[in-house]
Formats: structure tokens, C-alpha cells, sequence
């Protein structure tokens, strides 16, 4: 019962940091257009976060079903997971870099896991196919997460440049006090849908985690003697419904982590990528939560991070390629590059550690 409760500690702790590593997702570029004071900012973020993390439970079972044989997922092999992710986190978040905490949890799991299985690469789900139905109803690692995390970024970049080239079209004539005006209010709303995007994907991966601790939990009759009051812990099976307690859980941790900030990362997507009016804003949060609505309804775990810094991108390419710093972009890349890796090997080196030490 005591390594159960690590387990959930641990988790909520990760939880928390993802909320203030990611807050920057959700609100860098309404605080760099200056539509929004960082405190009003922080508290949309919050709110919206909120809402989104209680809608749908798809990612979730990803997380819970989909991505590794939950025979080798003990309580120590998701605390090994989660710290490895927490390290990475916390290392990207100090030097302002805008990893993906969805991919470090991702790696974390894959490492820990084929460590506790003793190198048996069959304990990785890596593919699973449904006959005759379309690519994204498929599961595994390549499926959930690697088509996503190459495809997600491309579609944020190319959505970007088309919204933002329509809407300079459109705006060709337009008094610029006027699309100040208009945009500044209509980034209000992109902004609170893209904190509602980010709830609504990132949330669900705790929940994931928690609910297979507490599967694994209850199908090793860890909770067969736990008091009648502590009945809610027993989860059947990780592939049912998350329980409400556990959504509303994470979302609150996740909500209190967002009104912690995350000034670091704010700054380098706010500011130092490209410099961004309200028109701009608008067209990159309305691109990145269109790409995170989508991937949440499909059950993929997809980068916030991957998905509004390539919006930016896509916007400011728009505006002008020489409006990019090449040098922020190439660091942010080098993180999208070894997060999944890094991660694995942390999930695998603390995880054997573990056994070492046991």
C-alpha cells in the first residue's frame, strides 16, 4: 500500500510540473502580444486547463492499454517512469527550453518497462492493427505516438502559414487600430481554446498512469484488505472508464502547476522565436488547439509543445522567414530530437537501479 501511494504522489508530482512547464503552451503568446497581464494570463490558463482536463478520458486509455504489456507495469516501474520524465522536465524548463512533457512520460514508460521485463522488447507495444479500418484507429508506439509526433509538427507548421497568409489577405485594407482591436479580443478566445486543448490532452496522461497503478494494484489483491471507505481505489481493469475522482484529481494538480507559470519557457516562446501582434496570436493558438482537439478525440498523445511552437513557426514564416531566430528553433529542435531517448534511458537506468537495489 505504501509503494501505492508513491506511485500517486509521484504522479501528481509530475502532474504539477507538467501544468507550469506547459502553462507556456497555453498562454506565451497572449502574454507576449500583450493582450493578456501574465496574472490574467495564468488565470485562463487555469480555468480553461480545467475545463479541458474533465472532457473525454481517449488519451487516458492510450496511455493505460495501448503502449506496454501492463504484466511488466509494477508500482516501481511507474515511479521509475515518471522520474525519469520529472528529470527531463525540469532540466528543459531550467535552460527554457519547450520539450514535450507527453513524449518524456512516453520515454519514461518504454525505458522503465523494458527494464523491468529484463530487456524483452516484446513488453513495448510497437504495433497493433485493426484490419481494414484507417491508420489512427490502430494502437502501439508507432501508431499513438511516432506518426503523431512527426505529423502533428507539420500540420502545426502548414496550418500556421495558411491561416496567417489567408488572414493577411483578408486584412490587406484593414486600418491596423482596427485589427488590433478586433484581434485583441479574438485572441481571448483562441487562447482559452488552446488552454481547453491542453487540458483536454495532457491532463489524461496522469490519469492514465494513475488508473494502471491501480489496476495492476487490484489485480495483485494489493487493495483486497484496504477499509470499505477506500473502496474507490480499486480500479478493474486499466482499459475501462477512468474514474470522475481520478479526473477531477489530476486536473485540479494540473490547474494548481498552471498558476505556478512557467516564465523560462514563456519567454522563449513568446518572445524570442518571432515577435508577435494579436493577428499573429490568434492564428497560431487557433492552429495549435485545432491540432490537439483532434489528436485528444483519436486517443494520441500529442505534444502541446510540438504543436504551438510549430504554429508560431508556421505564422511567422508568413509574416517573413527572416522573422524566425534560426538559433532558438535549432535548441528547440535538439530537445524534440532527444526527448524520447533520454527519457527511455533515464526510465531504464532508474528503473535498474531499482532492481539493483531491491
Amino acid at each position: 500500500m505504501g509503494l501505492l501511494l508513491t506511485v500517486l504522489i509521484v504522479a501528481l508530482v509530475f502532474e504539477y510540473i507538467n501544468g507550469f512547464h506547459d502553462t507556456a503552451n497555453s498562454i506565451a503568446t497572449v502574454v507576449s502580444t500583450k493582450v493578456l497581464h501574465p496574472r490574467q494570463a495564468i488565470f485562463l490558463a487555469t480555468f480553461t486547463n480545467l475545463a479541458g482536463a474533465l472532457v473525454g478520458t481517449a488519451v487516458a486509455k492510450t496511455i493505460t492499454s495501448g503502449l506496454v504489456d501492463a504484466k511488466f507495469m509494477g508500482p516501481e516501474t511507474i515511479i521509475c517512469a515518471l522520474l525519469g520524465a520529472i528529470l527531463w522536465n525540469l532540466l528543459t524548463w531550467w535552460f527554457g527550453l519547450p520539450s514535450s512533457s507527453s513524449h518524456a512520460l512516453v520515454g519514461g514508460l518504454c525505458g522503465a518497462t523494458l527494464a523491468s521485463a529484463h530487456g524483452d522488447w516484446s513488453a513495448i507495444i510497437w504495433s497493433k492493427v485493426v484490419e481494414g479500418g484507417p491508420w489512427w484507429k490502430n494502437s502501439g508506439i508507432l501508431y499513438k505516438v511516432i506518426f503523431p509526433m512527426l505529423l502533428s509538427p507539420v500540420v502545426g507548421l502548414v496550418v500556421g502559414f495558411l491561416i496567417m497568409t489567408l488572414l493577411y489577405l483578408l486584412l490587406a485594407r484593414a486600418r491596423p487600430a482596427f485589427v488590433a482591436s478586433f484581434f485583441g479580443k479574438g485572441q481571448l478566445l483562441s487562447a482559452a481554446f488552446m488552454g481547453w486543448s491542453h487540458g483536454s490532452n495532457d491532463a489524461q496522461k496522469t490519469m492514465g498512469i494513475i488508473a494502471l497503478a491501480l489496476a495492476a494494484a487490484t489485480k495483485a489483491g494489493t487493495l483486497d484488505n484496504t477499509p470499505a471507505f477506500l473502496s474507490f481505489l480499486r480500479v478493474d481493469s486499466a482499459a475501462a472508464a477512468i474514474p470522475v475522482w481520478i479526473k477531477v484529481v489530476c486536473a485540479v494538480v494540473m490547474a494548481a502547476g498552471t498558476a505556478a507559470g512557467g516564465w523560462r519557457i514563456i519567454k522563449t516562446m513568446g518572445h524570442k522565436m518571432v515577435r508577435l501582434l494579436p493577428v499573429h496570436g490568434f492564428a497560431a493558438e487557433t492552429t495549435g488547439a485545432a491540432v490537439l482537439s483532434v489528436a485528444a478525440h483519436y486517443g494520441m498523445p500529442v505534444s502541446t509543445t510540438h504543436a504551438i511552437t510549430t504554429s508560431i513557426m508556421g505564422v511567422g514564416c508568413a509574416k517573413s522567414f527572416s522573422a524566425l531566430d534560426l538559433s532558438v528553433i535549432r535548441r528547440i529542435l535538439w530537445a524534440w530530437v532527444l526527448t524520447l531517448p533520454v527519457t527511455a534511458l533515464l526510465g531504464w537506468l532508474i528503473q535498474r537501479l531499482w532492481l539493483l537495489c531491491a
